[in-house]
């Protein structure tokens, strides 16, 4: 047998496995059985092909390269859609997209702007803004949008303003009041951010036992968790790692 005509069988076979597995159109085995590298190319154009340009793993590199070489392609559209619509969501999107991008100042502007009427307290506008501020160096703002957050929406819970709360108050300076939001909000923040910054104030404030404690029990967790999980926090798993190595 040559080797072309082995390869032609083994893709083939591994093409009727795909095609059984996943349930296409039966007709495509005799069609793969009987033409061989024609009906191949004509399974692989048709069926296998387009699928991969509809999955999520493909829409998502193919997001990816886009961003990569036009990085500020999308918040060129959010900012064209805030501009034709005007209304709060569009402008909520085009502000977060401003934050990712660097552009906090600008963001800022367009959560005040929105911040009005009947969304003047609006919890999630005022985490928005908050965060603004926050990545715009200014934690006292960002910490006081938090504090009126909190007095005008007391039921309102979200662990990743509890986690800018304590980030804010570190970055104001007062150091005791931030390591005990941080312990608060280590113990129930889905990610591996908070206790990561838990640790590394304990540790900054001399707590190094405790803050081998944090990062310990910490990566702990990680090993038992879901790979998904692991994979999601391994930026922060790793500087997990580093500090625990330096304590």
């Amino acid at each position: 047998m040559s080797p072309i005509f082995l390869v032609g069988l083994v893709v083939q076979v591994v093409l009727i496995i795909h095609c059984i597995r996943t349930g296409r159109n039966s007709l495509w085995i005799w069609v793969l059985a009987l033409l061989s590298w024609a009906g191949a190319i004509a399974y692989i154009a048709v069926e296998i092909i387009p699928s991969l340009w509809q999955s999520r793993a493909t829409g998502r590199a193919l997001r990816g390269v886009r961003r990569a070489l036009d990085p500020e392609q999308q918040l060129r559209a959010y900012e064209q859609a805030a501009q034709r619509t005007g209304d709060v969501a569009s402008r909520q999107r085009y502000a977060e997209e401003l934050v990712r991008q660097g552009y906090a100042a600008q963001a800022i502007e367009i959560y005040g702007q929105t911040l009005t009427g009947l969304y003047e307290q609006d919890p999630n506008l005022l985490l928005g803004l908050a965060q603004a501020q926050f990545a715009a160096g200014e934690p006292t703002a960002a910490r006081a949008t938090l504090d009126r957050l909190i007095a005008q929406n007391p039921s309102f819970k979200s662990p990743e303003g509890h986690l800018l709360y304590a980030r804010a108050l570190e970055g104001e300076g007062d150091l005791a009041k931030a390591l005990e939001e941080y312990a608060a909000v280590a113990g129930y923040f889905a990610g591996a951010e908070a206790p990561l910054r838990y640790a590394l104030l304990q540790a900054k404030l001399g707590q190094q036992d405790a803050a081998r404690q944090t990062l310990k029990a910490l990566l702990e967790h990680a090993q038992l968790a879901p790979r998904h999980y692991r994979q999601a926090q391994e930026p922060w798993l790793t500087a997990a790692r580093r500090e625990l190595g330096a304590l």
